[in-house]
């Protein structure tokens, strides 16, 4: 798969993102946009379609645009140092939403529950719940 040449079509298809997809990483500095030989159409090779499948695994590990961009720009020896510490950071980060989760799930859980004992015309529990207004004083 040495002598791919795609179309951004093509590459966008491969990958399983939209061709807008593509074209807004190239704006944010992502991926580089090709040369377009005159008179044709711009053509990804392999590096491009490696790169397109590396921003995709990465967020769906949950690195922001951002930090993928760092993590593209990691090079040399430390490469593996600097790898780590930005995975940690997103380990934590993933560990806190789990356990906001988990809160959610059970006040969820609570919500469903407590609807379930409601009697006909009496207040609904989660649209109370929605109501309630905690104001920071």
């Amino acid at each position: 798969m040495s002598d791919v040449s795609l179309t951004i079509s093509r590459l966008a298809a491969t990958a399983d993102v939209h061709v807008e997809t593509v074209r807004y990483y190239q704006r944010r500095g992502l991926m580089k946009e090709p040369r377009r030989p005159i008179g044709g159409i711009r053509r990804y090779g392999q590096q491009d379609l490696t790169q397109l499948l590396f921003i995709r695994r990465a967020q769906a590990m949950g690195f922001s645009l951002e930090e993928i961009s760092g993590l593209l720009a990691v090079t040399g020896q430390r490469a593996c140092e600097q790898t780590r510490q930005l995975t940690e950071l997103k380990l934590v980060d993933v560990r806190r939403r789990l356990v906001e989760l988990r809160t959610l799930e059970n006040d969820l859980v609570d919500l469903v529950a407590e609807c379930a004992q409601v009697g006909e015309g009496d207040c609904c529990p989660t649209l109370d719940f929605l109501k309630h207004v905690d104001v920071p004083t």
